[in-house]
C-alpha cells in the first residue's frame, strides 16, 4: 500500500470520527433534548447526562471567560495541527490510524468549543456513586483509544536493528564513550 493511500485512510478515519461525534452530539441535543431533560437512564450503570465542559481533559484549564475560551480553541487547535503533521509524517498504518482517532476526536471537541463555548459531554459511566471517569463523549473515547494505541505500539513494537548479510550493522557504529 502506498504512503499516500495510508495517509488518505488516516484522513478518512479522522473525518468519520468527527462526523460520528458531531452527529451523536446533535442527536443528544436536538433529538433527545438532553439539555432540557438533564438525565436519561440507559442502564443501572450508564446514563446520558447533559454536561457543559468548559475545560479540557479531567476538567483542567477551565475557560469561563471569552478570553479563556479562545485560548483553549487556539491551544487545542495547535495540538490538532501538530497531530495532523505527525500523522502525515508517519509511515505505518497502525500509527496513522491511531493518530487519526486523536485528530478526529480533537476536531469534534474543538468545533463544540468554537461554536458554543463549551464541549458537550453526555456519557456517564457509574457504579452507584462511583464514577471511574468524568462524563465524556465519543470524541473523548476516540482520543483516549488513539493515545492508548500509540503508547502500546511504542512500547511493544520495538524496531530490531537491520542486518547486512547476517552481520549486525550496529557493530559498525562508533563505539560509545
Amino acid at each position: 500500500m502506498t504512503l499516500w493511500r495510508k495517509r488518505l485512510i488516516g484522513l478518512l478515519i479522522a473525518a468519520v470520527v468527527f462526523m460520528i461525534d458531531q452527529g451523536f452530539k446533535a442527536w443528544v441535543v436536538s433529538g433527545l433534548k438532553l439539555r432540557d431533560v438533564g438525565v436519561i437512564e440507559i442502564a443501572p450503570f450508564f446514563d446520558l447526562r447533559w454536561t457543559k465542559n468548559l475545560g479540557v481533559s479531567l476538567g483542567l484549564f477551565t475557560a469561563d471567560s471569552p478570553e479563556g475560551r479562545w485560548a483553549l480553541v487556539a491551544m487545542t487547535g495547535a495540538i490538532a495541527l501538530f497531530v495532523l503533521i505527525w500523522m502525515l509524517r508517519e509511515r505505518k498504518l497502525g500509527e496513522i490510524a491511531a493518530l487519526a482517532l486523536v485528530l478526529g476526536g480533537a476536531l469534534g471537541n474543538i468545533r463544540d468549543r468554537f461554536t458554543m463555548g463549551f464541549v458537550i459531554d453526555y456519557a456517564d459511566l457509574h457504579f452507584g456513586e462511583w464514577r471511574p471517569f468524568l462524563i465524556f463523549n465519543i470524541a473523548d473515547v476516540a482520543i483516549t483509544v488513539g493515545v492508548l494505541i500509540i503508547l502500546a505500539r511504542s512500547l511493544l513494537s520495538r524496531d530490531k536493528p537491520e542486518t547486512n548479510g547476517g552481520r549486525d550493522t550496529t557493530a559498525d557504529a562508533a563505539p560509545e564513550i
